[in-house]
């Protein structure tokens, strides 16, 4: 008999957002769940919102959004983990 496949992956699942995937933080600025994006998953080109540089297709990165909204995708920023572990000391650069 053939092994049947898993869908999960033994991950917990979480009929929200992916909140299942993520961690909870907290900080001076508030409850934040935290997701790492390992650089083999980091498919696409985003732009960090703590130094406004690019975060390249293949850079291992979080994934943050505010605690508070539930499953909000919208809400969602990408940011290097450097600059996730520094906002405390920093602040958002302006776009340009």
């Amino acid at each position: 008999m053939p092994r049947r496949n898993r869908r999960d992956h033994g991950r917990p699942v979480d009929a929200g957002a992916a909140a299942g995937w993520a961690r909870a933080e907290s900080g001076r600025d508030g409850e934040w769940l935290v997701r790492s994006v390992p650089g083999s998953h980091a498919t696409k080109v985003y732009r960090c919102p703590g130094c406004d540089h690019e975060i390249a297709i293949g850079v291992a990165h979080v994934v943050a959004w505010p605690a508070d909204e539930t499953g909000s995708v919208a809400d969602r920023r990408h940011w290097h983990r450097a600059c996730w572990q520094a906002r405390a000391r920093r602040h958002p650069t302006r776009r340009r």
